[in-house]
């Protein structure tokens, strides 16, 4: 059924007025043209790339036949086209978000394709980190001169894989990669604007998973031989995100675009259940911790760095809903008092049990306060995970075992039947 086509059936029944069809009207012609854009958008992006590769497979199919000084030619020849197209752009097509995205995309990887091909040629030496670092470099100014939100993933990409690079795929470099950090705060005004001015747009979505996931990837290459305090660095992390997913800033946001939120809950729980095991605080115990080097160490200077940031934003939560704190806000403040329990004694793993059992029940609780199954089931499903753990981890008889799955599984019905009864009766 097509709206549009009953507008004059209704305006002629005086269900609605001239006033109201003439804005359906507007407002489903906008829609389309929308939808119209963005398939414009996708397809002028998807060309550029289409269009810059096939270059490279052309100029690759003769490169051995070439001479060095046509060679080089050729390999400015994409950089020089892909900067008129641009130029082009900001004097001719400003407003158009396809032609800004599709040339300034094929700029960036025009950038990309001339490096390497000046290092091949010129035999200059170097690695993939310096060659991904120079790349990033020069292409991260497109993103403010052309406002280009495709080239912004992009160099997320870039930086996130310089960082493994650097850290976790290069066994011979002891190098830290503190340049990703400021590449990234220097990334983070556009999507800060990005976010103000269309919070509902694709590329914001992009950006609300790329950004995190880029930042949970990369913080592991920080430790060094303080490997431990990196539990303290990642669950505060993780409260953070989820703090961020809860603040104003998402407070409109679809659960899929909350990116934040769903990363902080699910990185916190996978966590919490890791060191739910005996192994971990087994291991703590046999560590020497010196104070005095352990605060001067980029794990501990990190955590210090995150706990704040995540104590401002808890903050700000409690002064915006005083008289209620979602558990897993206060968890990595938890987190650090067990951790520091577990140095002296193992009784912080039965800690941990316990934790994971209280959030289980406080999610239910929720649940049921808002009336969201969801919710409700996702509380049965922790303390559903910390029994299945608690299986493979004890010594309790079968017997046991088989009464305690039983208890979850009677749980489940009548947790889902109170609710479906209690939203029946709110129906009536």
């Amino acid at each position: 059924m097509n709206i549009l086509n009953d507008i004059p059936e209704l305006i002629k029944a005086n269900v609605i007025s001239q006033e109201t069809a003439d804005k359906i009207q507007s407002y489903y012609q906008s829609k389309g043209s929308n939808s119209g854009n963005r398939l414009l958008i996708v397809f002028g992006i998807l060309g550029a790339i289409l269009f810059g590769l096939g270059i490279i497979l052309i100029l690759a199919h003769n490169w051995d036949d070439l001479s060095r000084i046509t060679k080089t030619n050729l390999a400015f020849i994409p950089l020089v086209a892909a900067q008129i197209l641009c130029g082009f752009v900001l004097f001719m097509k400003r407003d158009s978000v396809a032609w800004r995205e599709s040339t300034t995309v094929f700029l960036f990887f025009a950038v990309g394709t001339c490096i390497s091909l000046i290092s091949q040629i010129y035999n200059i030496p170097g690695n993939m980190s310096s060659f991904l670092m120079t790349w990033m470099l020069l292409c991260i100014p497109l993103i403010y001169i052309m406002k280009s939100s495709v080239t912004s993933l992009f160099c997320l990409i870039g930086i996130t894989l310089y960082a493994c690079e650097t850290q976790y795929w290069n066994s011979y470099t002891d190098s830290f990669p503190y340049t990703y950090w400021i590449l990234l705060l220097i990334l983070l005004p556009h999507y800060y604007l990005l976010n103000k001015k269309n919070p509902e747009s694709n590329f914001v979505n992009f950006h609300n998973w790329l950004i995190p996931i880029s930042v949970i990837i990369t913080l592991g290459t920080i430790t060094k031989e303080n490997g431990d305090l990196m539990y303290i660095a990642y669950m505060s992390l993780f409260g953070l995100l989820y703090l961020t997913g809860n603040s104003k800033f998402f407070h409109d946001a679809k659960l899929q675009s909350n990116s934040f939120k769903i990363l902080g809950t699910l990185g916190t729980m996978v966590l919490l259940f890791m060191l739910s095991f005996n192994w971990f605080w087994d291991e703590l115990k046999e560590d020497d911790f010196l104070i005095r080097y352990i605060i001067f160490s980029p794990e501990f200077i990190f955590s210090v760095i995150i706990i704040s940031a995540a104590i401002v934003f808890l903050f700000m939560a409690i002064k915006r809903k005083p008289f209620y704190i979602y558990p897993l806000e206060i968890v990595f403040i938890i987190f650090i008092g067990i951790f520091i329990i577990g140095i002296y004694s193992t009784i912080a793993v039965v800690l941990i049990n316990i934790l994971i059992f209280i959030i289980g029940l406080l999610t239910m609780r929720n649940g049921v306060k808002v009336n969201r199954l969801g919710i409700l089931n996702f509380g049965l499903i922790i303390i559903m995970t910390l029994v299945i753990c608690r299986f493979f981890d004890t010594d309790l008889s079968f017997i046991l075992r088989g009464f305690l799955f039983l208890l979850v599984g009677v749980g489940f019905f009548v947790a889902n039947l109170i609710m479906l009864k209690k939203r029946k009766s709110i129906k009536k």
